[in-house]
């Protein structure tokens, strides 16, 4: 990440370019948050301060206005409190009115472009600014300046909010009801439907970051992941997908296996002399979609060979007996192999 004297490069945090959309920005985090989420990444600390990063890059480009100062000033940026209130400046000097700004003729001007005070010009001497407020009424007049009129004009950041939630595939299957809490926020309680898929976006309304200036909360957007499972996972049409072993004389012979499912274990019948990799499906028996039915469970079938040194006698003498007495040739093809 670019940092120059403590000063964080958000655009390299989320790897897009300065003139990044709103969309391209959040699609972004989404993947970079699916990627470095800490439950998907237990014991590593690197990836656990990426997220802190991702997430403090996030909440600033993802608000126009935050993003708006970040672009203007820089590493300047967070001293604009809400409510117009500033902090000292590193290098300017408040009490001579000097500043580092080569683009200001003073301090104050600088201090009226950090309030989003444009000047409209000035009359007998007086100058007068134009606003921008997060209001969002209509455009209103102001006697800000004794025979003058300026002009306010709205402006309404966007106070949304995105947040990365991992569930587990019991809770993602089944349905959960959880309890969230965003910082400095009283927690509330949220309901997962069961079935939700990975990549998946959640709307609470009403849960997201307050408008400063009119108290007005935005929407919380859930991005959904499914933390990795050991024998389950997902295809691309949301089937999911499964590998089983099976000995050599189970692959030759045919067997009946107990396949475990997300609602329990079902017979499956293997055909005999099955190929390792060939894929049997299990109909309906992989995850639910949005209207409450059931994809499949594809199986994969890996046969595998004992450790040779684990053999006992009388199975090394059966393998002997097959090979010595096999009719058939499972090398024929390399017979007829040339250049």
């Amino acid at each position: 990440m670019a940092t120059t004297e403590g000063f964080k490069d958000y655009y390299a945090v989320l790897g897009v370019d300065k003139t990044a959309s709103q969309d391209q920005i959040k699609k972004a985090y989404r993947k970079l948050a699916r990627k470095l989420h800490p439950d998907l990444n237990p014991d590593d600390k690197t990836a656990e301060e990426k997220f802190k990063e991702l997430n403090e890059a996030n909440e600033v480009l993802s608000d126009e206005e935050k993003r708006r100062k970040y672009d203007r000033y820089g590493q300047y940026w967070k001293q604009v409190k809400e409510g117009g209130a500033t902090e000292g400046y590193p290098g300017t000097a408040a009490d001579s009115g000097e500043s580092e700004f080569g683009d200001y003729s003073g301090f104050d001007d600088f201090i009226n472009e950090l309030l989003h005070r444009y000047a409209r010009g000035d009359r007998q001497g007086q100058r007068v600014y134009r606003y921008n407020t997060a209001s969002g009424a209509p455009d209103v007049e102001s006697d800000f300046d004794p025979g003058y009129r300026s002009v306010y004009h709205s402006y309404a950041p966007h106070p949304d909010t995105e947040a990365a939630f991992v569930l587990s595939m019991a809770e993602a299957f089944n349905g959960v009801m959880k309890e969230l809490q965003l910082e400095g926020e009283e927690p509330f309680k949220v309901r997962i439907p069961a079935g939700a898929k990975p990549g998946s976006r959640i709307r609470i309304k009403g849960k997201g970051r307050k408008n400063p200036m009119t108290g007005e909360r935005g929407d919380l957007y859930l991005n959904i992941d499914i933390a990795p499972h050991p024998f389950f996972k997902f295809d691309e049409d949301l089937n999911l997908t499964a590998e089983i072993n099976l000995p050599p004389d189970e692959a030759v012979l045919g067997t009946e296996l107990n396949v475990p499912t997300p609602d329990g274990a079902v017979k499956l019948k293997v055909p005999a002399g099955i190929d390792s990799g060939r894929t049997l499906r299990l109909r309906q028996k992989g995850w639910k979609n949005s209207k409450g039915e059931r994809t499949d469970l594809l199986v994969k079938i890996k046969i595998v060979t004992p450790d040779a040194q684990d053999l006992s006698a009388i199975e090394r003498s059966s393998y002997e007996t097959i090979r010595a007495n096999r009719t058939f040739n499972p090398h024929a093809d390399l017979e007829s192999i040339t250049l």
